[in-house]
Formats: structure tokens, sequence, C-alpha cells
């Protein structure tokens, strides 16, 4: 890695250290500020509501859960990052499948980026892949999405700053990562299309987490720290 790229990860493990220093100093965490002020957590629902987007980068999340019996794992619920495409680098555009519904113009074909599983204590376990079915995302090529990883921040202040601030630094963080997971996700799409021919494996319920990656955050900041 060249100095710039180790720059970027060390500024990127600073702030997410300022934002937990803030979080914890104020007795809150990043779970807890994504849900604060909405009522009752209900699952399935997106908060905050009709999801944060930031009109500069044209990035977009939602914290949500799964009921008990659908859960993949044991998380408390998790985020989906998304870009739209005003926000993505020239050129990209989305996979040519044989169901692609033409738009001209327009900013909805957005991409999932990446979700990140979470505790109810606030801290990060895993992050994954979808397929296409899960979030109604349009399909782009996993090179593509990996060019995205760049474009993707939160420079807003709703529903919580640090949050907002502590997920784009993430996504620096583990850009390596989710680069690879990217790259798992249409190598476990492809052989999924292989193993069931004659059936359209995007829209598959069959294949839903199409790759991930336990994390530990404090175990990779602390190799910052050192």
């Amino acid at each position: 890695m060249d100095d710039l790229g180790q720059d970027r990860l060390t500024r990127a493990a600073a702030e997410i250290a300022e934002c937990t220093r803030i979080l914890d100093k104020s007795g809150l965490n990043l779970v807890g500020e994504v849900l604060r002020g909405f009522g009752d957590f209900i699952e399935f629902e997106h908060y905050p509501p009709e999801d944060s987007y930031d009109p500069e980068s044209h990035a977009q999340y939602y914290f949500h859960a799964h009921p008990p019996g659908e859960r993949e794992w044991s998380d408390y619920g998790h985020f989906h990052i998304f870009l739209r495409p005003k926000g993505m680098p020239a050129g990209i555009t989305p996979a040519p499948l044989p169901d692609l519904v033409p738009e001209e113009g327009g900013n909805d074909r957005l991409s999932h980026i990446v979700a990140i599983s979470m505790t109810n204590a606030g801290q990060p376990e895993r992050l994954f892949t979808t397929n296409r079915w899960v979030t109604a995302e349009t399909w782009y090529r996993a090179e593509d999405v990996i060019a995205m990883l760049d474009r993707v921040r939160f420079d807003t202040a709703w529903p919580s700053w640090p949050l907002n601030r502590w997920l784009s630094a993430v996504l620096v963080l583990y850009r390596d990562e989710i680069a690879q997971l990217l790259r798992s996700r249409d190598q476990a799409v492809a052989q999924w299309q292989s193993d069931h021919p004659g059936i359209n494996a995007f829209e598959d319920r069959g294949l839903e987490i199409t790759s991930c990656l336990d994390i530990d955050l404090s175990e990779k900041m602390a190799s910052f720290e050192k």
C-alpha cells in the first residue's frame, strides 16, 4: 500500500475513534442514534423513515431488522448502504441483464454497496452483500461497485452527524474487504445460476446473502493505535 492509501486509512481510523469517543462520552451508541426519536423499533421498517440521503454525494442508507425467525444471524439489525447514479463515476452503467428495465436520465437505478450488521450494543460485527431481490437494487458488476466506494460519504447532520461520519469512515477503513466481498458476491450469483438453470438467480429467494465477513473493529483500530 502506498503512503496516500495508508494515510486515508489512518485518517478514517481517527475519525471512527473520535465519533466513538463523542458518543461514549454522551452515553449513546450508533444504533441508538439511528433509532432515536422514531418511537418503537418495528421490524422491517426503515430508520430513519424514508432513509438518510446525501444530496451532494447521492449516497443513501437505512437501518432495519428482520424478525428473529427470519434472521440469517443473531444480529440486532443492519445498515444497508447504497449509491444512486448521479453519484457514480462517469461511464458506469448497469449490468446488461435480460430483465433490465430502461430508464433515461433518472436517479433511481441505485446500487447496493454493502450491509453492516450491528449488535444491540451498537457495535459492528459483520459486513455482507445481498442478492438483487433483497433490496430491489439495480445490478452493477462488482468492479463497477468497487469503483463507487470512494464516492460514498454522508456529509449531513441527519439523523446523526457522528453516525454519518462513522459510516463514511468505516467504508474507507474496510474498503479492501468490501471489494473482496463484492467480487465474491458476483461469483456466488454466477455459481447459483449455473447450479439452477432455467431460473433467474437474481430473483431467486433461495439466494439471499451472497457473501459475508465477520469483523472486529476494536482489533482493527488497535493496529492503527500501534
